[in-house]
C-alpha cells in the first residue's frame, strides 16, 4: 500500500455509501417488492416500478434537489412516489406513502458492506494508518448505518453531514478530518465513489484521490475531475 511508490499513507479517508456499504445491490428489487405488496390491483407493479425509476432519476439528477433530498431520505422517497403516481393520473397519497415507506424499510434491511470491505478496514487499522469516515446525509439515517454495521471501531474520526453542519465537497469536512487524524494532505488518501463530492475536493486540497468506479465504466466523457487512481472496490487498496 504505497502512494505512487512513496511511503505508505499516514491516513485514509473513506466515503461510506457506494464505497464501504453497497448502496445499489437490491435497490430495484426492493422498489418492485414494495409495489407488488401495495399496488392492490390499482396499477401493475412492474409499470409503477418503471414510473418510480423515471422519477427517481429526475429527482436525484438535480443537484439542488439532491442536496436537500439526502437530508431526509424517507421524505424524498415519498415525494418520488407521489410524482410517479401523478404521472399515471393517480392521487392516492396514502398509498404512495405506504409504497415509499415500505421501500425504505426493505432497502435498509439489505444494505450491507461490500465483500471484503470490513476486512480491508481491519487490515488498514492493523497497519497503524489513521482513518476517517466522511459521509453526506441526515444525521439519523447515517448514524443508524454506522451503528448497525459497527463501523465506529474502524475510524478515528467520523464526519456526518447532518451532525457536522456541512457536507462534502465543502473543504471544511476534509480539513476537520485532517486535523482530527493529525495528518497532512500530501500523506493522506481520500477514497470515494463520487467524483464531485469525494475526488474533486480531495485533489484541490492535495490529497491522493482514489475513485471507486464499481461498474468499471471509467471516467465520464468531458469530466474535468482526474483522480490519481481508479479502483473497482476498496479491497484493491491492499
Amino acid at each position: 500500500m504505497t502512494n505512487n511508490g512513496s511511503a505508505p499513507p499516514q491516513a485514509i479517508f473513506f466515503d461510506m455509501d457506494g464505497t464501504i456499504l453497497d448502496w445499489t445491490t437490491g435497490m430495484e428489487e426492493s422498489w418492485l417488492a414494495s409495489c407488488e405488496a401495495h399496488c392492490d390491483g390499482l396499477y401493475a407493479p412492474v409499470d409503477m416500478h418503471a414510473a418510480i425509476r423515471e422519477r427517481r432519476t429526475w429527482f436525484w439528477n438535480d443537484s439542488v434537489r439532491a442536496k436537500q433530498g439526502r437530508m431526509d431520505l424517507d421524505a424524498s422517497a415519498r415525494e418520488i412516489v407521489r410524482h410517479a403516481f401523478a404521472d399515471k393520473g393517480l392521487d392516492h397519497v396514502d398509498l404512495a406513502h405506504r409504497i415509499a415507506d415500505d421501500y425504505r424499510a426493505r432497502r435498509l434491511a439489505v444494505l450491507f458492506p461490500y465483500p471484503g470491505a470490513i476486512e480491508t478496514l481491519v487490515t488498514i487499522r492493523e497497519r497503524g494508518i489513521r482513518t476517517a469516515l466522511l459521509t453526506n446525509g441526515e444525521a439519523r439515517n447515517q448514524r443508524r448505518s454506522v451503528e448497525r454495521h459497527a463501523l465506529e471501531q474502524y475510524f478515528d474520526c467520523i464526519v456526518i453531514e447532518g451532525e457536522f453542519g456541512v457536507g462534502k465537497p465543502d473543504e471544511r469536512v476534509f480539513r476537520h478530518a485532517l486535523q482530527s487524524c493529525g495528518g497532512r494532505s500530501e500523506t493522506t488518501w481520500m477514497v470515494g465513489d463520487s467524483l464531485e463530492a469525494d475526488i474533486a475536493p480531495a485533489v484541490a486540497l492535495g490529497l491522493h484521490a482514489i475513485w471507486v468506479d464499481e461498474v468499471g465504466d471509467g471516467l465520464p466523457e468531458g469530466t474535468p475531475v482526474r483522480p490519481h487512481r481508479i479502483v473497482r472496490a476498496i479491497t484493491e487498496l491492499l
